[in-house]
């Protein structure tokens, strides 16, 4: 009855560039964006132009938060009060947060049990609504067959947007998320993939876009203060028309941040290789179904997902209730209450109730864990094992569970 110890909530600290360029913007005082001394170019507006290069996009504004960067997304593509956007169903609560504070009607469009959104529902939703938007939600780090879904996009004329949220540092077929649609947002809350606290990121290719954006996250006249934004002559239409709705990054955040880019894709390998470690046990582990991923999907694996199909509710309880006596935290997505960071479509009560039954039904028995660098390889094996062992002993000991292979027989395909 081993016993995990470590925490799933405890991030890395922040390296040493970090601290010590933080340290350099608070002496100077300088925090906000566009207060620089002569011939200075501010710590976020060094960022913008180093993510940009990143993702080799056209253009990249930095933000307050995530949240905030979904909804500037919305309101510089165009949206209209009332309009239908469409949105994956298996998402978290900020994303249909974003198109109800943009002045958007969700709609929810069902899920495989991939956990990716289903490209046949999506027609069908879009058919309906006639919803001229999607707000694609790389949920948990899973990529949708985006090929496909931009061939979608483009028969049925969706603008595309994507929430990268869980997906900064990953591709579909060598082209990185958020540069499928007109718009990709990211965020820098601590959980995420760099770690500012809170903050975002979003990023276009159209300059006509970006400047309302930019001048929606309160650049006032300043946008000429913005080296990875499009050039003065695409803000002569908007800047006097388009609300300052304040949201802007600060120095502080972007010099906490900057560094951390300098490593993001080694931290993208360093989280795939902790969630093999836990995938290797739970995928030999009868009873457990895990979403496939696809050669084409680089993923970046900072959480993991699997589901329990023979599991009651009552069963899962336990089996949540056991791991986390051991020191393991899952999270159950078909809870009928949210918990934390965790929930599903039937408490988003801002968003009118929609019938989603292959969403429910996969979400009933989807658990989810955090993967935090702090965690060694050594510590994913032992949470992996103590995952497996609570499933077969919930599974032997729980008479609705329907009857799974031999543990003895699969410990030794494990070992």
């Amino acid at each position: 009855m081993e016993r995990f110890n470590g925490s799933f909530t405890q991030q890395e600290p922040l390296p040493e560039a970090a601290i010590d360029r933080a340290v350099d913007v608070m002496r100077s005082g300088r925090l906000h964006r566009y207060n620089t001394a002569p011939g200075e170019t501010a710590e976020v507006a060094l960022l913008e132009q180093e993510f940009r290069d990143y993702l080799g996009t056209g253009y990249c504004l930095a933000v307050a938060s995530g949240g905030y960067a979904l909804t500037t997304a919305l309101r510089a593509a165009g949206l209209q009060p009332g309009e239908a956007v469409l949105t994956n169903a298996f998402t978290l609560s900020p994303v249909p947060g974003a198109i109800v504070a943009a002045g958007g009607r969700p709609v929810l469009v069902e899920i495989t049990e991939q956990l990716v959104i289903d490209l046949e529902d999506l027609v069908a939703k879009a058919r309906e609504c006639g919803a001229r938007f999607l707000m694609l939600s790389h949920m948990r780090g899973h990529l949708v067959d985006m090929e496909a879904l931009s061939e979608r996009c483009d028969r049925l004329g969706l603008v595309l947007i994507e929430d990268c949220a869980h997906t900064m540092g990953a591709a579909w077929n060598g082209l990185k998320s958020g540069r499928h649609g007109l718009l990709g947002c990211y965020s820098t809350q601590t959980y995420k993939h760099m770690n500012s606290g809170e903050g975002g990121l979003l990023v276009t290719d159209d300059p006509m876009v970006m400047a309302r954006a930019t001048i929606l996250s309160g650049s006032y006249m300043l946008y000429g203060r913005h080296p990875a934004g499009p050039a003065a002559e695409y803000f002569a239409e908007v800047a006097l028309e388009t609300p300052n709705c304040s949201g802007r990054m600060d120095n502080l955040r972007a010099a906490i941040l900057r560094p951390q880019l300098q490593t993001l894709d080694a931290n993208c390998r360093r989280w795939n290789e902790r969630y093999v470690a836990v995938e290797r046990i739970l995928r030999q582990t009868p009873g457990i179904d895990l979403p496939s991923r696809p050669a084409k999907e680089q993923y970046v694996a900072s959480s993991i997902q699997f589901r329990l199909p023979s599991f009651t509710d009552s069963a899962i309880r336990q089996l949540v209730e056991a791991c986390l006596s051991r020191g393991v935290e899952l999270k159950w997505f078909g809870a009928s209450m949210p918990v934390a960071f965790t929930s599903n479509h039937h408490s988003w009560r801002y968003v009118p109730a929609q019938a989603l039954p292959v969403t429910d039904r996969v979400l009933a028995t989807l658990l989810d864990m955090r993967l935090p660098l702090t965690f060694s390889l050594e510590d994913c094996e032992l949470i992996g094992h103590i995952i497996r062992e609570c499933v077969l002993t919930q599974s032997r000991s729980d008479s609705s569970v329907s009857a799974v292979a031999s543990p003895t027989a699969a410990s030794r395909e494990v070992s």
